[in-house]
């Protein structure tokens, strides 16, 4: 069977962030079993798919139904319309024993943030929605529209790190009770005014990232992928993970120093600390400066990279 990467496609719908270091990090063998479990683009998996042969086979989870315009035919591609968070199930229907490597990109792609409908970004106006996967779930909308405003305050407190989350939760609060927030600019018009001009648009930012991941419900998600990691590598395999923001880089971070989401310290008789995993890159990789300039979602990325001993 001819192999189709619709490159161009590809790259319109999303560039790959820090390809090579990533895709080196997981030390392809051939006729290994890998998982992509953030396919968007598909421009990991392609990165992959190039390495394999014989045996060797790719599974790519997406829940978006954008990304299934990017499915690679290739024999030894899988393409699993799912949250990651299922990544220990879909393996077990697959009858696949363990994985040799498994890769994240967990930012949102640039497709998400230049489609209008999809109400990603403060850039547009449409419907405040954000779910990755429109086929379920609450949108941004209804979150605003009913959480009480101490569970507002919290969302916007702990992801989005802002420091006037209180007062964020309360405009909310009286602006609904008059009319019902549904756009993006109906919400830009409540919360824009309690951010001065010089930091706004980095402050809005934060809002619309607290938004999305209590949208997706990606700290859960992210966790249960984690957890589930450990399950599903073969001693010898390789997790390749590039993170955002603090908040998801804290959760990889602690799960490849300490085996658990908690940076929890197990130590066994000795004093030696028990974990699955041993860190093959002990300092955090980041993009270049050409590719930082070249991308600018890339400034932000972090690559952590371990190996399942036991």
């Amino acid at each position: 069977m001819t192999t189709n990467y619709k490159m161009n496609e590809e790259q319109i719908y999303h560039v790959p962030v820090l390809l090579e270091q990533s895709i080196e990090g997981l030390n392809i063998s051939p006729e290994g079993t890998y998982v992509d479990v953030t396919f968007g683009g598909g421009g990991h998996s392609r990165a992959i798919l190039k390495r394999l042969k014989g045996k060797g086979h790719l599974y790519s989870f997406d829940q978006d139904p954008d990304a299934e315009q990017n499915i690679v035919e290739d024999p030894h591609f899988t393409f699993v319309r799912s949250n990651f968070r299922f990544l220990h199930n879909f393996m077990q229907y697959y009858n696949v024993d363990g994985v040799d490597g498994i890769l994240a990109d967990l930012g949102v792609s640039s497709h998400h943030f230049d489609d209008a409908e999809r109400g990603f970004s403060f850039r547009f106006e449409g419907k405040l929605d954000m779910r990755m996967n429109q086929r379920a779930g609450k949108t941004a909308a209804d979150i605003v529209n009913e959480y009480p405003e101490e569970k507002l305050a919290d969302l916007f407190y702990l992801y989005g790190e802002l420091k006037n989350s209180r007062k964020l939760a309360s405009a909310i609060v009286k602006a609904r009770a008059k009319e019902s927030i549904q756009t993006i600019g109906d919400f830009l018009n409540i919360v824009q005014p309690l951010f001065g001009r010089e930091r706004e648009k980095k402050e809005l930012a934060k809002v619309f990232q607290a938004l999305r991941i209590e949208v997706n419900q990606e700290m859960t998600a992210l966790r249960e992928m984690l957890q589930a990691a450990i399950e599903v590598l073969k001693p010898g395999g390789r997790l390749s993970i590039i993170t955002y923001h603090s908040l998801e880089d804290r959760m990889v971070k602690n799960i490849m120093k300490t085996g658990n989401i908690e940076g929890r310290l197990k130590q066994d008789f000795f004093g030696r600390v028990e974990t699955p995993f041993k860190l093959v890159n002990n300092k955090v990789i980041i993009p270049s400066e050409e590719e930082q300039e070249r991308n600018p979602r890339s400034r932000s990325a972090k690559l952590r990279i371990a190996e399942k001993t036991k």
